[in-house]
Parts: structure tokens; sequence; C-alpha cells
């Protein structure tokens, strides 16, 4: 079996890919590499390890290409899970208050591009064959029920580059095949969508939360991920080489924030409703009113351009595929609310 590396193993998707690949026997321990920016002797590390005997656990840095050459030794398989750095994302400030100010796109190789671009430099030089990119579910099509290579959100700005980048060492033979896998929103992510909600009701009393816009999302939970990752990584030679995919429930199971809004209610027993307001009140709002850093919430709030387009409902069956593969069934975004909810 080809080993596989799984880039930060001890995150949340990283982790639910390394829970799967183990707990369905899907590859040996023995040819799992599990990477971790934390440092040998860590709590961290130690607890990587005693995950299961065999597998091994090696220190990579973002901020280090040599330490991820070093992890990647040997390695014919690299799982490389974005970092979640996203303040390197955020536009920036530009004018002197003076003559007024504005904000500028982060330019190419200085958002969390820079950090893919580290390990994929890294990957190259300690001779991975085939590398696999956790890439994001935006810019999807509804009408060519295909992902395009653009989007409005600026969270998937540096994933389109990161792709880009891929695409270029993949036509320079860097690799053998690059593999992108465009991820489903995470399930368990829905307070952030909803205005940054909080699951516990003493802390969140809100019943109107406004939004700058709205759409169906096709929210798939983290643990189901990782089976459908590990899924793909453990396929034989071959069967995934040079693709692009979504792994994402269908456009059936798929929610509007709104809807999202009255499950959170009914789960706690207090209606919750959203406001569409558009994005400049939005932004407004949630920095003046809400106190939250401007750069991050402008950032954030061209997500919802994104819903309106339709670019988070994703009819891809490849999410479905591996899981029946594996023998799991897929969690509802009903069942992961009611579980915040009732745990806050």
């Amino acid at each position: 079996m080809p080993t596989v590396a799984i880039a930060g193993a001890s995150g949340k998707l990283g982790g639910a890919t390394l829970s799967a690949l183990l707990a369905h026997s899907l590859v040996p321990a023995s040819s799992v590499v599990a990477l971790t920016s934390s440092q040998p002797g860590s709590s961290t590390f130690n607890s990587l390890a005693a995950r299961a005997p065999g597998v091994q656990v090696r220190h990579a840095s973002f901020e280090d290409g040599a330490s991820f050459e070093r992890a990647l030794k040997g390695v014919e398989r690299f799982f490389l899970v974005s970092t979640p750095h996203v303040k390197l994302d955020y536009d920036r400030r530009v004018g002197d208050g003076e003559h007024g100010e504005g904000w500028e796109e982060v330019p190419d190789g200085e958002g969390r591009e820079k950090h893919h671009r580290v390990a994929i430099d890294a990957a190259a030089r300690a001779g991975v064959g085939r590398i696999y990119y956790s890439s994001l579910a935006f810019g999807f099509d509804p009408a060519a029920k295909a992902g395009k290579s653009s989007s409005k959100a600026g969270v998937m700005r540096a994933h389109l580059r990161t792709e880009a980048y891929l695409a270029d060492q993949r036509s320079s033979g860097k690799f053998d095949s690059v593999t992108i896998i465009r991820e489903g929103l995470y399930a368990e992510s829905w307070p952030l969508y909803l205005g940054y909600f909080s699951p516990r009701g003493s802390d969140d009393e809100r019943t109107e939360v406004l939004l700058a816009g709205d759409g169906k999302i096709s929210w798939t939970a983290i643990p189901d991920l990782g089976v459908a990752n590990a899924a793909v990584l453990a396929a034989p030679d071959g069967e995934f080489d040079d693709r692009t995919f979504y792994l994402s429930v269908r456009p059936g199971a798929a929610k509007s924030v709104a809807e999202i809004a009255a499950l959170v209610g009914a789960a706690r027993g207090k209606e919750v409703k959203v406001k569409i307001v558009g994005r400049p009140e939005a932004e407004r709002y949630y920095v003046k009113e809400k106190g939250l850093d401007a750069a991050a919430v402008r950032w954030w709030t061209s997500t919802y351009e994104a819903l309106e387009e339709g670019e988070c409902e994703i009819d891809d069956g490849m999410f479905e595929k591996m899981l029946e593969r594996v023998g799991v069934k897929p969690q509802k975004v009903e069942e992961v609310i009611e579980k915040m909810v009732k745990k806050a």
C-alpha cells in the first residue's frame, strides 16, 4: 500500500480523515504519516502518536519548507489540507485617510496560498508522486452542473490560487497527478454563516439575524468528509488522477441560512429569523454595532454574494459514492444542529 501523508492531522478535516483511514482499515497504520506543526514531545504530537500503533508522526511547518521536505520523504500520496490562517486572505486598507480610504485584494502569493506553495514545493523536492488538495465547495455552476475557476467568495480566493499553482506544477512534470477535492461546507460551521451566532442561547439572544444575502448550502458533516477523503486517498492508483470534484451532499439535502435559522430556533425553543439587508449594511452592522474586525467582516460578507449565485448548492455524486464504498450513511445538518444546540 502506498504511504499516505496527511497535513494538519490534528485539525478538524485532517483529523477526521486520519480517523477514518484507521477506523475503516483503509490503509495500514504503518503506511500512514500524520503531519503536524507541533514539535516532537508536545501534547499534540504525542496524542497523534497514540492514535494507533505504527502511525508515523512527523513535524512539518508551513513556515519552514525544509521541515515539510523532510516529513514527506518516502511519501507517495500527500493530502494537503489547507491552512486555517485565514487572516492572510483579508483585503488590505489603502489610502492615507486624508484622501479617503479603500481596500485592495491581497496580492497573489501573499494569502494562504503562500503557505500552500511551501508545502507543494517541498512535496515536489521530496519526490511525492500524487498530491491531493482540500479546496472548498464554492464556485459551483448550477446551470452547467460543474465547478468554475472563479468565485464571488473571498474565502475561495486562496483555494483558486492554489488550484492554479498545482496545475502549473503538474504541467511542468513535478507530480504524477494532482487531485483537487472541493470539500463540502462544514455542517458544523452554521454559526459562522448565521451571523456569527452562538449555539449557546444565553450567549446569543438574537431572534433576528442580519445577513448580506442568502442561498442554498450543501452542508456536509466533518466526520463524513473524513470518511470520503479517506476513501479517495485509499483508492487504486489512477482512479482519481488529475481530477477535480466536490465532496458534498446533494441539492435535495441543501438548506438556506434562513432554513438553518428555523432549525436553530426549533432546537433551542426560541424562534430565530434572518433579515437580508445587503452587503454594505451588513458590514456596517457587524463592524459598528457588533464590534467585529472590519477586514474580517469585509472578507466574510462576500460569501453571501456567492450563496445568491448558487455556488454552494452542489450537485456531484462523488461524496455519496465514497461513503457507500465504506458503508457509511451521511449525517443530516438537522442532526448536527440538534447536537450543537443541546450540547451548549
